[in-house]
């Protein structure tokens, strides 16, 4: 779970920090989450994590429901070029104190440009 938590943590960072460098372009860049979406993830988890996603599967939304989100901020006039936002049920929300942190952020794109060799 805590990889899963960091990995979420990173594609907010990287969301941000490229909003930033898209600002003035046109381009927008937004963070989604689409809530508990029943999908394949999880499974072939052990031990408490599998259970507890198994449990939880009949109180999770379907792939159309967690699609909402991304559709509305692809499509919609509403938020048309709003850029460097985290959007839940179609709002905007703050997110972690931690995503807000500019020179993790761009840390972070550095070495993902230099890991990937992507400038």
């Amino acid at each position: 779970m805590r990889a899963y938590s960091q990995a979420k943590l990173a594609n907010l960072l990287f969301t941000y920090e490229l909003a930033r460098r898209l600002d003035g372009t046109g381009v927008t860049a937004n963070a989604v989450h689409p809530g508990a979406v029943r999908t394949n993830f999880g499974t072939g988890l052990r031990g408490g994590w599998g259970i507890t996603t198994i449990l939880g599967k009949p109180f999770m939304i379907g792939a159309r429901k967690g699609a909402k989100t991304s559709i509305y901020l692809a499509s919609s006039p509403e938020v048309s070029g709003t850029s460097g936002k985290y959007f839940a049920k179609m709002k905007e929300r703050r997110s972690s104190k931690e995503s807000y942190d500019e020179a993790v952020a761009k840390r972070l794109w550095n070495e993902s440009a230099k890991l990937t060799g992507v400038k």
